[in-house]
């Protein structure tokens, strides 16, 4: 029963002095909330001032050769010789490689002899039909004169058209030795590898190589690649809120990070009509020229493309935006009160360093460091000032304005 006693007595007294501790945990925080407004809030300030803004896209890309294709051979065949190396400029039908044409070359010279052959023939069936030609005129002949009989000139008439017959069909196997002839002096051809005839210009380079001398190749076998690099392509990937703003030939800056300070003009060529739905990018490619050849293709790039440029616009530093009870706003400062006070505003451009203020019009400082432990109202302490009541006032610097918030777009 004691026990029970002292239990109930303990129990009670270390519930009485938790709630004296929340009492005055309580009373504390409402002392701090109400009076926080009037604590001084170290912060610094940067003026509201007129300036020109562009919103310009930042993306990372690599580079690509404006045309790429593979040279093969069309036949097959040994590799008895390589003409050109890795880094070689090449133009279109240089001789890249020349393949064993032994074999290709007996094909020519047996099409020619087959030719010469159904030729002879074609003139031994045109002997043919000229002499069944005589025979059946002279048939006709004695049968006017009653001589030959009606039989003896269907017989003669029967071989005539005959003759006419065999004379196609030799004209017909000529034509076809002939075709015969031509394809293996093409398969011939083929053992020389030649770089195709092509419209398009620039500067051909091969990038590489697939085999060496001595090797046994197979029709389509790649031999080398050879890449046009007097132009090349970025290829970037456009996220879908900037997606709306890319359009054709918007100008482009690339540079890369092999040859430092280096910028490179492009512009945009070509817009994926769809997005990736796994990464909800769309794939932009933006032609560089590449007269030097300075760049090369793979080499990683950092790209901006200039969307639009706002000229005189009201432009605060982007780390004054801050967000309260769900509006975005800035805090202008008061400087002769020394408090601050939150004005929502509508932002255009923001270009990671300047945000542009669209409404209301702006004039004074905002506040760019410590504005996320203010209130509207607030007391701020300004660098080089001291609470009311003595010390340094703040050294005003030469060609910056200062002074309270006012309803006009003025230049600061």
């Amino acid at each position: 029963m004691k026990k029970f006693i002292v239990i109930t007595i303990l129990s009670a007294g270390i519930g009485l002095l938790g709630w004296q501790i929340y009492v005055k945990a309580s009373a504390t925080k409402n002392d701090f909330q109400r009076n926080r407004g009037n604590v001084p809030v170290a912060v610094e300030v940067a003026p509201v001032r007129k300036a020109d803004i562009r919103n310009v896209g930042q993306y990372t890309g690599s580079l690509y050769p404006l045309s790429e294709y593979t040279v093969a051979p069309k036949v097959s065949g040994r590799l008895e010789k390589m003409l050109f190396h890795i880094g070689d400029m090449v133009q279109s039908g240089d001789l890249v490689a020349v393949l064993d044409d032994d074999e290709y070359h007996q094909q020519v010279l047996q099409a020619e002899a087959e030719l010469e052959v159904t030729r002879a023939n074609l003139l031994e069936r045109q002997d043919a039909l000229d002499n069944a030609k005589r025979e059946y005129d002279r048939t006709v002949a004695l049968r006017q004169k009653k001589i030959a009989s009606e039989s003896e000139l269907d017989s003669s008439e029967s071989e005539y058209r005959a003759q006419q017959s065999k004379l196609k069909v030799a004209i017909a196997q000529v034509a076809q030795k002939d075709a015969a002839l031509k394809m293996a002096r093409v398969r011939l051809s083929y053992s020389q590898v030649r770089i195709p005839q092509s419209n398009h210009g620039g500067h051909w380079v091969v990038g590489e190589r697939f085999v060496h001398e001595g090797a046994l190749l197979a029709p389509n076998d790649a031999i080398v690649t050879i890449l046009n690099i007097g132009t090349l392509i970025a290829a970037i990937h456009v996220i879908e809120r900037d997606y709306p703003s890319i359009r054709p030939n918007l100008a482009a800056l690339i540079t890369t990070d092999a040859f430092p300070g280096q910028t490179f003009q492009g512009k945009v060529l070509r817009i994926a009509p769809m997005m990736k739905e796994k990464s909800r990018e769309a794939r932009v490619e933006i032609e560089v020229p590449n007269e030097k050849m300075t760049l090369k293709p793979g080499m990683f790039v950092k790209v901006q493309i200039e969307f639009d440029t706002h000229e005189d616009s009201v432009v605060v530093p982007a780390a004054a935006l801050i967000k309260r009870e769900g509006s975005q706003g800035v805090f202008l400062a008061d400087l002769k009160e020394n408090k601050a006070r939150f004005v929502p505003v509508t932002v255009g451009i923001v270009n990671g360093v300047n945000a542009e203020i669209l409404d209301p019009p702006l004039s004074g400082e905002v506040v760019t460091l410590g504005q996320h432990l203010l209130e509207d109202g607030s007391t701020i302490l300004l660098p080089g000032k001291t609470p009311a009541g003595g010390g340094p006032e703040r050294e005003e610097k030469p060609g910056v304005a200062r002074g309270k918030v006012s309803t006009a777009g003025e230049k600061s």
